[in-house]
């Protein structure tokens, strides 16, 4: 059986390849837009932080099931915080201040630039003190969807911060959609909703369109066409690659649904839910839910005067205070046009010693 296993599973991941890294070098400008699902970018060496990126950002998103240790915030935010902005999406985060709390915990390095809040989903974006004159032309806005997560303060829908920053402009989106295995069309529909709603009302036509686009928050697409257990086995036995081809956010990518243009790291890491709160041990309630990668991070790039890298795209696993593992990801981009750089930028390089 064991054999067997591993057999499928070259086959299947020499076909996820070929099929998804086929343009994939890791500077994602070169490739086209299609209809083809979303390209899958190979992660390159680790950044160094050195001059060779104009901007590296740091994303995490993280469902927080209402709980939020303080170990956990420092342990996600690291100690050695070299990179330019971070750019936190929360979901069910609890009700007291979570603000203060990322404030005191990045006080020594880094300053709020940004932030979008709809009761539990949240949207942080922090960048380094004493060099505010990189940031421009803040503004956000946030999509409600209709249910009755406020009631348990469950929001569902998105946030969003709109930021120039060393000349480049951004969108960053935090979301929560809506769950269960079943709802897939209304997930999508709920994605184009707030494709078209956000930052769409009073739009200066004359404003510079975002030049990066990120997604991050727990999209709540799950694993479709296998049961909890055989997954768990594949999982157990590190064979969770072969469970991409189960996964309906790639599936409706394919289909043309959504996300068409933009890139995602490989999902190298395990599942990020649900797991048994206090431990790295997948549901063991009655309902044995298949585990799922629901917290995803997703960008896209609409300028060929950008080149982009990815870094890393990762599960913290070590952190188990909530049913869902945080993701992170670290993304440098570089400005391949002098005439389309910050002026600021010229006169004092933050990665420069």
């Amino acid at each position: 059986m064991e054999g067997l296993c591993v057999k499928l599973f070259e086959a299947s991941r020499k076909k996820y390849k070929m099929k998804r890294r086929k343009a994939a070098m890791g500077m994602v400008d070169s490739f086209e837009a299609s209809h083809e699902g979303i390209k899958t970018v190979d992660i390159q060496k680790r950044c160094e932080f050195s001059g060779s990126s104009d901007l590296c950002i740091y994303f995490v998103t993280w469902n927080m099931n209402g709980k939020v240790p303080c170990e956990d915030i420092a342990k996600i935010v690291g100690e050695e915080r070299k990179y330019d902005l971070l750019v936190m999406g929360l979901q069910e985060a609890p009700g007291n201040n979570i603000l203060k709390l990322l404030k005191n915990t990045l006080a020594r390095t880094h300053m709020l630039l940004g932030k979008a809040v709809m009761q539990s989903l949240q949207l942080y974006v922090f960048g380094p003190k004493n060099l505010e004159q990189f940031t421009r032309e803040v503004k956000v806005d946030k999509h409600e969807i209709g249910g009755l997560g406020w009631l348990i303060r469950r929001k569902k829908g998105a946030v969003g911060v709109r930021i120039r920053y060393k000349g480049i402009q951004m969108v960053f989106i935090s979301c929560h959609l809506s769950a269960h295995a079943r709802n897939v069309e209304e997930r999508n529909n709920q994605f184009k909703h707030i494709s078209n709603s956000l930052f769409s009302k009073n739009t200066n036509p004359y404003s510079r369109p975002a030049q990066l686009t990120v997604w991050l928050g727990d999209l709540n697409y799950r694993l479709q066409g296998i049961n909890s257990y055989p997954a768990r086995d594949l999982i157990h036995g590190n064979l969770h690659e072969m469970l991409t081809s189960k996964d309906q956010l790639l599936q409706e990518a394919e289909r043309g649904e959504i996300f068409n243009g933009y890139c995602e790291g490989a999902l190298a890491f395990k599942p990020t839910y649900k797991y048994d709160i206090g431990s790295s041990s997948y549901d063991t309630s009655h309902k044995v839910r298949v585990p799922s990668w629901t917290d995803r991070i997703l960008f896209k790039i609409d300028s060929n005067k950008i080149n982009a890298t990815l870094h890393s795209y990762e599960a913290i696993e070590s952190i188990r205070s909530s049913d869902h593992k945080p993701v992170k990801a670290h993304l440098c981009l570089k400005l391949t046009d002098i005439q389309t750089i910050d002026p600021q930028i010229l006169l004092q390089n933050h990665h420069t010693d």
